[in-house]
């Protein structure tokens, strides 16, 4: 049974500490609290150098010091704070930060509300426990044999045919009916590859289509998106030694991932609304009246300064995109606004939750909108790096994986 340490603040008050070991309990792990003694919730101040009101935000960061002195405790942390109380979001970040930097144990950073669920924390939950179970699997840098991924994504299925550790043949279609989008994209990728399905040593699969797609395949491997996108990220940065950072802005939700030598450490996914995903940038795309492919060269042309863009919520950006246009604002202007809007988001809301190293890897389709790593780049201030194939990460990195459970 794999031990997850809860260090929170309010989730019993919320009414949502059931959901959270539902959740634990569905991917076969238990929810527990590091003992802490008085003398260690009055010292704790002293330790993390900040002062705080609340009892229980002080307990959490006294348990996190409990966990950092005697790791043996917990196999992975879940740290919660309510989302309406600054106060718990610069602890929960705190806490967060101590933790990876003083020990080994991988972080997720999560800020609920009264109605978050035991399926809402599913794939977070599922990628601690794959993380701890699979350490060693996830740490092998080469892929063997003949394997292929597929990635049943919200809004596109992709699937690649991996041999000896290259891609040798690929497929993308959008996702309508889920099994038959898998199939398309599988088929795709096999002709491409040239290979025959009976030839296929293990297929692994991931998305959020994994479970009835795995069951279609008789896949050898299901598994959430968390570890899977970190490892193919890495994998096809050829960054796989050392720290890394992957963000991967989906059609529908985020994810910021903090990896160390191939294991993700940190991670957070989500977002408030749909104005900080790929979502905006298709609305954007379709109101210039250019195809999602061209708008990236079009922001590349534009200044975002000249134009004024919210898309903190995706009706807020539309009026915001409008408005814009109707003012006269050039249309490259308003695609590298509605590029910053994106990178803006995914930066304030969850590139804070985690630890940001070099390479930052940027991934998935809207990694090939180009105003949008360049964006990121002006905001973190670093190089962002986009690697051959990177709208294929989800299936790269599921096929990478079954090789290594192949071999065993």
């Amino acid at each position: 049974m794999i031990r997850i340490a809860q260090l929170s603040c309010g989730a019993e008050y919320s009414g949502i500490q059931k959901e959270i070991e539902r959740a634990a309990e569905t991917v076969g792990a238990t929810i527990i609290f590091p003992e802490v003694s008085l003398e260690d919730i009055l010292s704790v101040e002293k330790t993390f150098g900040v002062s705080v009101a609340s009892g229980d935000l002080n307990m959490a960061m006294a348990r996190a010091v409990r966990i950092v002195q005697n790791p043996d405790l917990a196999d992975a942390v879940i740290v919660m704070t309510c989302f309406r109380c600054a106060e718990a979001a610069i602890i929960r970040s705190e806490i967060r930060k101590f933790i990876h930097e003083h020990s080994r144990i991988p972080v997720l950073s999560y800020s609920f509300t009264e109605r978050t669920t035991a399926e809402t924390l599913l794939t977070r939950m599922e990628a601690l426990v794959t993380t701890v179970k699979y350490r060693g699997l996830l740490a092998r840098e080469r892929q063997k044999g003949l394997t292929a991924g597929v990635d049943s994504g919200s809004t596109t299925t992709k699937a690649v045919v991996m041999r000896d550790n290259e891609v040798v043949g690929t497929g993308w279609v959008p996702t309508t009916e889920v099994i038959k989008s898998a199939e398309d994209a599988y088929e795709a990728a096999l002709k491409q590859a040239g290979v025959r399905r009976e030839e296929i040593q293990a297929l692994g699969v991931t998305g959020y289509g994994r479970f009835l797609v795995g069951k279609h395949f008789e896949a050898k491997l299901v598994q959430e998106e968390i570890t899977v996108n970190s490892k193919g990220a890495v994998f096809l940065a050829d960054s796989q030694a050392g720290p890394a950072t992957v963000i991967d802005i989906g059609g529908m939700d985020n994810k910021a991932i903090s990896v160390q030598d191939g294991i993700p450490g940190g991670f957070t996914m989500g977002g408030i609304c749909a104005g900080a995903s790929g979502r905006f940038l298709e609305l954007t795309a379709r109101r210039l009246g250019v195809d999602i492919t061209e708008l990236g060269k079009l922001a590349l042309r534009g200044n975002y300064q000249n134009v004024t863009m919210n898309s903190y919520c995706i009706v807020f950006g539309t009026q915001s995109l409008v408005n814009s246009l109707s003012m006269g604002c050039k249309p490259e202007d308003v695609a590298m606004a509605a590029c910053h809007s994106v990178a803006e988001q995914v930066y304030e809301q969850q590139l804070q939750e985690v630890e940001v190293k070099e390479p930052v890897i940027m991934v998935g389709g809207t990694s090939l909108i180009e105003g949008l790593p360049k964006a990121m780049e002006q905001l973190l201030k670093v190089k962002v790096l986009v690697p051959k194939h990177a709208q294929y990460i989800g299936a790269v990195g599921a096929a990478l994986l079954v090789s290594g459970l192949l071999e065993d």
